[in-house]
C-alpha cells in the first residue's frame, strides 16, 4: 500500500513539472519580439483614431504616412499598463484626434503594425516604452540614426 501511495506522488510531481514548464513556454513564446524588426526602426507622425488602455497590452490606432508617403491605418503595441504607468503614462495620455510623432519596429510581413519604441506628443514631451521594448535608434525629431 505505501508504494502505491509513493508512485502516485512521484506521477503527480511529475505531472506537476510537466505542467509548469509547459505554461512557462507559453509566458516566454507571448513576450517575444521576433515578429517586430528592430534593426529597421520608422519614424511616424500621423493621427490618433484609437487608444486602447488595455492588458496584456496598450494599443494606439493610427493613420500616418509610411516611408512612401502613403497614408496608412497604423496598429502600435506597447507594453502593459503596470509598465507604462510606471513611467508616468496615464490613460488618458491620448485620444482620438491627437497628432503624434512616433519610432517604431515595424512588423517584418510589412503590415501597417509595429512595436512602440518612443512617442512624442504635440508638446514635444518624450515617452518610452519600457526597457523590454528596448531603446529607439533613430531620433524621434528628425529620423536620423542615432550615433551608438
Amino acid at each position: 500500500m505505501k508504494a502505491r501511495s509513493t508512485l502516485r506522488r512521484t506521477w503527480l510531481h511529475c505531472l506537476l513539472v510537466v505542467c509548469t514548464l509547459g505554461l512557462s513556454a507559453l509566458a516566454v513564446a507571448h513576450h517575444s519580439f521576433a515578429m517586430f524588426d528592430s534593426g529597421n526602426q520608422q519614424r511616424l507622425v500621423g493621427t490618433v483614431t484609437q487608444f486602447d488602455w488595455t492588458n496584456p497590452h496598450i494599443y494606439i490606432e493610427l493613420d500616418a504616412a509610411d516611408p512612401s508617403g502613403e497614408i496608412k491605418h497604423w496598429t502600435i503595441e506597447c507594453a502593459n499598463i503596470s509598465i507604462l504607468s510606471r513611467l508616468g503614462w496615464k490613460f488618458n495620455i491620448l485620444k482620438p484626434g491627437d497628432m503624434i510623432t512616433i519610432v517604431v519596429a515595424p512588423l517584418r510581413n510589412g503590415e501597417p503594425g509595429a512595436l512602440l519604441k518612443q512617442l512624442m506628443l504635440s508638446d514635444g514631451s518624450k515617452w518610452g516604452n519600457g526597457a523590454p521594448a528596448g531603446p529607439p535608434t533613430i531620433d524621434i525629431e528628425t529620423g536620423e540614426k542615432l550615433d551608438g
